[in-house]
């Protein structure tokens, strides 16, 4: 049988989610967790794979991952047991033999999270404008030889203070994004908020492909928000260990405050 998982992490203990032979990574620490489980053997055989990759220090609130497995009862009920205390599963489904999270992801929502202080939030939320449609984003992202070209849906700014925190935070949806595009883009917005470049330059950025890349903003604010793969969820609880962990760090600075919030929440 297939699964997909909707896999929630803390991203700052991973060099990212992309499988390597000599890091500790997402996928290698859940291909881990399943071999252990006896889910399966080997990880290409089972098919498994992830919706996208995060880069090291980037968090996932809805990360997809599937993969076959002949025991789907053992997945469901003991996967959250045998994942380390910073990655966990929050929701599992039966998905059709053909199912790639990658490819049968319609789009792919994150959010940045500013400190709100001192930032101009209406002169972010006015460069933000200009990120929706096709655009060439080679200045936002590394191209490395892919088409730089990529689809915005949406892209707003707004105010988000939920857990008592002040905090600006920028969202943006698309069908794909380039490596390390969101925070291109978050760190231009962070340069609009504190006057080091104007709406006009954000613009201009976005159409003169040719030229220096804008530094992004750093990872530890970044969160992969939603993958929308078109199919429903029955919801998995996180192990305690998880549950005491997302609690421990939550002062460790003042975004991941309101990072755990959100995976504890979520």
């Amino acid at each position: 049988m297939r699964l997909a998982f909707r896999v929630a992490y803390l991203g700052e203990g991973f060099f990212g989610s992309q499988v390597q032979a000599d890091r500790r990574t997402v996928e290698g620490e859940m291909i881990a967790a399943a071999r252990r489980l006896a889910l399966f053997d080997d990880w290409r055989a089972a098919r498994f794979t992830f919706a996208g990759r995060t880069d090291r220090g980037v968090h996932a609130r809805a990360q997809v991952a599937a993969f076959d497995t002949p025991d789907p009862g053992r997945a469901r009920s003991a996967l959250n047991l045998q994942l380390p205390r910073d990655c966990w599963c929050t929701g599992v489904s039966e998905v059709p033999d053909a199912f790639h999270p990658r490819y049968d992801a319609r789009s792919r929502t994150y959010r940045y999270f500013f400190p709100k202080a001192g930032l101009d939030r209406e002169a972010m939320a006015g460069a933000a404008r200009f990120f929706p449609g096709r655009h060439d984003f080679s200045r936002f992202a590394r191209v490395e030889g892919k088409d730089p070209v990529r689809n915005i849906l949406s892209a707003r700014i707004f105010d988000d203070g939920s857990a008592g925190e002040g905090f600006t935070c920028f969202e943006v949806s698309a069908e794909s994004f380039l490596w390390q595009m969101v925070r291109g883009l978050a760190g231009a917005l962070l340069s609009v908020g504190t006057g080091g470049l104007d709406e006009e330059g954000v613009r201009e950025l976005l159409e003169t492909p040719s030229g220096e890349r804008h530094p992004p903003a750093p990872a530890s604010g970044l969160i992969l928000w939603e993958v929308d793969c078109g199919i429903m969820f029955e919801p998995l609880s996180r192990s305690p260990r998880s549950t005491a962990f997302l609690s421990s760090v939550r002062n460790h600075h003042e975004v991941m405050a309101r990072v755990t919030s959100i995976l504890e929440d979520g």
